[in-house]
């Protein structure tokens, strides 16, 4: 077997994102939300991913009513600035609503909304970039519930992709009265699973997982409850795969890429797969 490294190539521009792993308890663990994107899309079509996307410039909006910790303790734990920080935890939030229609925000600091079919139309004209969510929120009389939020990892796409994302992950629990749904343009379907389930449907290529949507899959099998997630303080130092050929197939080099490649029915390696 030969590897060879991927001949240096001009890096494309890198822009943030945030990403959702939403929770819920399970009487022998936990299960995640996953979404199985629209296929032909410019990015993942056809992978499961978890809830998330680009940040918009919007998101760094200051007059959000907000619970929570402060913009400088999401600085600190992403290692970035402030205004940065402030832009990450609204972007997970927002897409969050956006795609999978649970809203982490309430009428008061420590409520959450328990009806979001009222927001249907916002929603919509939140996906539709018709409206900020900001405004929606304001207009609403909504507190952004930053501490819903957990930081949790952070995950650089590999140089040599056309589209590339500084991805911040986050952790939350799908609130009390809420119910995560498929009504997104960007989603073919939606289900929850457990972690392990989630795995065994990747191992059998029933589904497509990218490096990091695995690698968070993986983590979370060592978690019993949503509480004990929640009680961890993960590392969040940046990974940034490399791409490099085996044998002529492509592949990318990450922690604990000896068990994403093992066995897998379909690693992340063709191809067709690079969205290029």
């Amino acid at each position: 077997m030969s590897s060879t490294e991927l001949p240096p190539t001009e890096a494309s521009p890198v822009r943030d994102a945030s990403t959702v792993i939403l929770l819920q308890n399970r009487d022998d663990g936990i299960e995640v939300f996953l979404l199985e994107r629209v296929g032909g899309m410019a990015f993942a079509g056809g992978m499961t991913v978890f809830p998330g996307g680009g940040v918009d410039i919007s998101d760094a909006d200051s007059d959000l009513e907000w619970a929570g910790p402060p913009p400088s303790w999401w600085a600190s734990r992403f290692g970035v600035d402030e205004r940065k920080a402030a832009a990450l935890v609204c972007a997970a939030a927002r897409e969050t609503f956006e795609e999978c229609g649970i809203l982490l925000a309430g009428p008061t600091t420590d409520s959450v909304v328990t009806d979001t079919d009222v927001y249907a139309e916002d929603r919509g004209a939140l996906e539709r970039r018709e409206q900020t969510f900001g405004e929606f929120l304001t207009r609403n009389g909504l507190v952004l519930r930053a501490d819903l939020l957990r930081p949790w990892s952070n995950w650089i796409t590999p140089v040599g992709e056309k589209r590339r994302y500084d991805t911040r992950f986050f952790v939350a629990v799908q609130p009390e009265g809420q119910y995560a749904d498929g009504a997104t343009t960007e989603a073919a379907s939606v289900r929850w699973r457990s972690p392990e389930s989630a795995l065994d449907d990747w191992r059998e290529g029933s589904t497509v997982l990218l490096p990091p949507t695995w690698s968070q899959l993986s983590g979370l099998t060592q978690f019993s409850s949503v509480g004990a997630v929640l009680a961890a303080s993960p590392d969040i130092a940046p990974i940034q795969p490399n791409l490099y050929h085996v044998d002529g197939e492509l592949r990318v080099e990450f922690p604990g890429q000896e068990h994403y490649y093992a066995g897998s029915a379909h690693p992340w390696a063709g191809e067709k797969n690079r969205h290029r």
